[in-house]
């Protein structure tokens, strides 16, 4: 690689945008990192959806991954630096969640692969969840040592059933599409070939619709568990804090970075 050419690959957004008519497509671009959320993609993905709900001729946005996922979740490095909890969520992934939760156009995710962490968290905040066949989620925040995020305590036990949820946040167990379709997490699962151009048509009919009732609805929808998500939160966050940085986390991040299994036995 030249010189110029490190530069143009150093200086690639970690988020591209289109439109298509009304829809805008918003697709997470970390490839190499399986669009691990940073700081800067949190910012990035944050500011383009409030872009999109400023936008009189936004109707509905889709959002995917480039490359084969979805998104791999925290970037670990981030999460292992010295920063406070607090900190860290103001820095990324608070603004991305107050985005994410407030955005009152229809919001539809096409996952292409892998969706690990916040990459399945935040399928719940999306209206409709389209899934490629061969993709494939993961909650894995308490073999890190910590704990749920993003409402998900709430909102999987409510669309999975509890004893599904609990299955699935207790062990980080891997849920296939097929699984998130039949529990109600994905509305539609199609081969991967054709799952941009699923996402794309979905999209095409929302935005034919009027957008003043488009966002009423989606207000109205929102309404009922507002409060509720609310509360789960903030008890999620309080909980996170505590653990963020304690001796599980310290041995689960350890462990990731020298490629061996965690070893909790001395973790009290």
């Amino acid at each position: 690689m030249t010189d110029g050419e490190a530069q143009v690959a150093a200086a690639e957004p970690v988020l591209l945008a289109s439109t298509e008519g009304r829809v805008r497509r918003l697709v997470l671009n970390r490839p190499d990192a399986l669009n691990a959320f940073n700081d800067a993609l949190y910012r990035a993905a944050a500011a383009a959806l409030d872009d999109a709900a400023a936008d009189p001729g936004v109707a509905v946005v889709v959002l995917t991954g480039a490359g084969r996922a979805f998104s791999a979740g925290q970037d670990l490095a981030e999460l292992g630096d010295a920063r406070s909890h607090a900190q860290r969520v103001a820095d990324g992934f608070g603004p991305f969640m107050a985005a994410l939760e407030g955005f009152p156009k229809p919001l539809v995710a096409a996952v292409n692969g892998l969706g690990v962490g916040i990459g399945l968290t935040m399928l719940p905040h999306c209206d409709i969840v389209l899934m490629a066949a061969e993709a494939r989620l993961r909650a894995p925040f308490v073999p890190l040592g910590v704990t749920a995020e993003a409402g998900s305590s709430l909102l999987l036990p409510a669309i999975l059933g509890w004893g599904a949820a609990a299955h699935l946040l207790f062990t980080g167990a891997w849920l296939d599409a097929g699984a998130a379709k039949a529990a109600g997490l994905a509305w539609k699962v199609v081969p991967g070939a054709d799952l941009a151009a699923e996402a794309m048509a979905v999209a095409g009919q929302i935005a034919a619709q009027p957008v003043p009732a488009l966002v009423a609805t989606k207000s109205v929808m929102r309404a009922a568990r507002a409060d509720a998500l609310r509360a789960a939160r903030d008890r999620e966050d309080a909980a996170f804090a505590v653990l963020v940085g304690g001796p599980a986390n310290r041995e689960a991040i350890a462990a990731f970075q020298e490629k061996r299994p965690p070893d909790f036995s001395g973790v009290v």
